[in-house]
């Protein structure tokens, strides 16, 4: 019975692009909810309190955490990664771009939300929960499951 259950798992495929399933609609999502903020109006920030800096950060960092997580995925495919030194760029983009969308969904939920507690997030703030989840994901994974083989 050991032997058919490690013998069943040698046989299923490597599907080294599985973190697209999870990296092309959390991209899409930031770089939707920036364009929607475009053009840049400081007054739009003023609606949640926060100064016209941060709303130019706000909008132009889920653009480009979006577009930098579709880049960093991109450097892992097998011919681009070989080329020096384009695996480790594309784990730092793709590292950054999820710490950047910690921080931005962070700030969503603590100046949008307002939630009482954490378990409040937990229970009725679903859609940024995932969002900061995955973001989260990739700040921690980055691309070394795909790009590199680590030993």
């Amino acid at each position: 019975m050991q032997e058919k259950i490690q013998n069943y798992w040698k046989v299923l495929p490597d599907f080294s692009w599985s973190s697209l399933l999870l990296r092309v609609p959390l991209a899409v999502v930031f770089i939707q909810q920036g364009f929607n903020k475009l053009p840049f109006d400081p007054t739009g920030g003023e609606a949640f309190g926060l100064p016209g800096l941060v709303w130019w950060v706000v909008i132009y960092g889920e653009i480009a955490a979006g577009i930098g997580l579709l880049v960093g995925g991109l450097t892992s495919i097998f011919g681009i990664s070989q080329i020096k030194f384009i695996a480790e760029l594309g784990d730092l983009i793709t590292r950054f771009s999820g710490i950047t969308m910690c921080c931005i969904t962070t700030g969503v939920i603590w100046v949008v939300t307002k939630p009482s507690s954490v378990w409040d997030v937990v229970l009725n703030d679903n859609f940024h929960l995932f969002l900061w989840a995955g973001g989260l994901y990739f700040a921690l994974r980055g691309n070394w499951a795909v790009a590199v083989t680590k030993r």
